[in-house]
């Protein structure tokens, strides 16, 4: 497998529900687990029996989710926008290290290979850039935190 055909696998994981999977082939070997509840398909049990049991919590997801219904209208405004999301799994950070400035700040303009922020993954420190030119909207993620692959870092007003 390459890097893409892994990218590939893990974004479906992430999005099957399925708590883990793993893939063995001649000399490649890989696991992805998550950390979701797991779900459990059995092939000789009918599948809409445990996807009622599975779609029962997530009613209360929608409840915790009526904010966002309010905020809603914020979105139909923010069509415009650019969203660069990022590119790998790993840590976000906003400085180079704590006692250096931000790399950007919600008002900066930006141009095309401007650093956003840095992504740690696997203790490799990678600049993530932008690809577009604009002026930062919002900073979707605080900094130290984890983020998933393809996760929402800014959002971008193009120029």
């Amino acid at each position: 497998m390459d890097i893409k055909q892994i990218q590939d696998l893990i974004r479906f994981v992430s999005k099957s529900g399925v708590n883990e999977v793993s893939i063995e082939q001649e000399n490649f070997k890989i696991t992805i687990k998550t950390n979701e509840a797991p779900t459990y398909v059995n092939a000789s049990i009918p599948a809409p029996q445990p996807l009622a049991a599975a779609a029962a919590p997530q009613p209360s997801l929608p409840v915790t989710a009526a904010p966002a219904a309010e905020a809603a209208p914020a979105v139909a405004d923010t069509s415009n926008l650019i969203t660069v999301k990022s590119p790998m799994i790993g840590t976000f950070y906003r400085s180079s290290s704590p006692d250096k400035p931000l790399f950007v700040n919600v008002g900066d303009e930006i141009s095309t290979g401007s650093v956003l922020c840095i992504i740690e993954a696997m203790k490799l420190f990678n600049e993530i850039e932008s690809e577009v030119s604009g002026r930062i909207v919002k900073v979707l993620v605080d900094n130290a935190s984890p983020v998933e692959y393809d996760q929402p870092l800014f959002l971008v007003e193009p120029k």
